[in-house]
């Protein structure tokens, strides 16, 4: 992301001109944008035109409009933005008042107004503007006849390709059709592997798999590789590390991440650490109950103790369309900050992200135990039976 301009006043209002320029910065629009937003940007219009003859027709005519904004759409597998919204600035072609879908995308300038930045948001515009936020870590989570090839980018991880292999069972004296049929998918999967992943920004490519498929996966890749002199894959062998899942599927890849040797590969990368707080957290509410929260209230609670160490917070939440609601959950990632906590913002497009959605988006690592949120869950528990 280009920050090509920033005019904020002394209460925090006005506006920033930003340049997406890759997909992963679509991620990060879709998370700056809010219902009620001022957005600029040029866009596409068909405008209906009549001849002096009185003959109607019809012309589509690139034109700048700002839309107070109201609905937004963003297709995580295309990286695709949309906004809809009414116009609210004099334009000849289109009436004040009148609903345009304006598509942003990577590339195209666009300038986006509030009445209120919060710290969130511009935190978000920091990292995207920081050319150390790039996609570096690539997977493919394999089982035998599935495989998923994916990225995995600071904010989301992406599934590139599926592949999918029906492989005939061994039969006794006759392995022939279970092997051919193996070679046929570990062939579609170093296509994919070519096809989709650039070597020339990834730092460290996982192979993760049940069993042995991964290390009979990597032998024959590396081997086709020596056969027909593949400089791509033998030049960036050293990037590919073997470790273990529990099967093919794209859950699966959390397994993979929170893998010892993973996680020190890993060390310098978002998502490691994402998937590392979420695996503390689980390890304290399993060993000590009374260091580990979930659930804005109890949350809440702690840090009005000043006990919170870490703070493990969904993106979701700060995309609610109630003000009060959102300007709530800033202030906890704020007064944590002042509190010398840690805060992770997880992205509810990774797996960590997703599975801290279900623990109501919103936990906590205790500094020291907070005998009185105990207190009251027993007391809750003990009133509901």
């Amino acid at each position: 992301m280009k920050l090509i301009r920033k005019d904020l006043e002394k209460d925090n209002a006005g506006q920033v001109t930003l340049i997406p320029e890759e997909p992963e910065d679509m991620w990060h629009t879709y998370n700056l944008l809010q219902v009620g937003d001022s957005l600029r940007a040029s866009t596409i219009r068909k405008v209906q035109t009549e001849s002096a003859t009185g003959s109607v027709g019809s012309n589509r005519i690139r034109t700048t409009l700002t839309l107070c904004v109201e609905a937004i759409d963003f297709d995580s597998q295309a990286c695709q933005l949309r906004v809809k919204g009414t116009n609210i600035q004099e334009n000849e072609y289109v009436k004040m008042g009148a609903y345009h879908t304006i598509e942003l995308e990577p590339n195209r300038q666009f300038t986006l107004a509030k009445k209120q930045w919060d710290s969130v948001v511009l935190e978000r515009i920091e990292q995207a503007c920081d050319p150390a936020w790039s996609a570096d870590v690539a997977a493919v989570v394999m089982q035998e006849g599935l495989a998923h090839i994916c990225l995995v980018t600071p904010s989301m991880t992406l599934t590139r390709a599926k592949v999918e292999v029906n492989i005939p069972r061994k039969r006794k004296g006759n392995c022939s059709q279970h092997d051919r049929a193996l070679e046929r998918f570990y062939e579609q999967v170093v296509q994919a592997i070519q096809r989709h992943i650039n070597f020339e920004v990834v730092k460290c490519v996982l192979v993760a798999s049940p069993g042995f498929v991964r290390e009979q996966f990597c032998d024959y890749m590396f081997q086709q590789a020596v056969k027909t002199d593949n400089k791509l894959l033998l030049e960036n062998r050293s990037k590919f590390l073997q470790v273990h899942s529990s099967s093919g599927h794209k859950y699966a890849l959390k397994e993979a991440l929170c893998d010892p040797a993973v996680t020190s590969r890993l060390s310098d990368t978002k998502a490691a650490g994402e998937v590392k707080a979420l695996d503390d957290f689980y390890k304290m509410l399993q060993h000590e109950p009374d260091r580990a929260f979930y659930g804005l209230k109890h949350v809440e609670k702690a840090n009005e103790a000043m006990a919170i160490d870490t703070l493990l917070i969904s993106d979701e939440l700060f995309r609610h369309q109630d003000v009060a609601t959102r300007a709530r959950y800033v202030k906890l990632v704020d007064s944590v900050r002042e509190n010398m906590g840690t805060v992770r913002i997880f992205s509810s497009l990774h797996v960590s992200g997703e599975q801290l959605g279900r623990l109501t988006g919103v936990a906590a690592i205790l500094r020291f135990p907070v005998a009185e949120l105990s207190d009251q869950e027993d007391e809750s528990s003990s009133e509901e039976d």
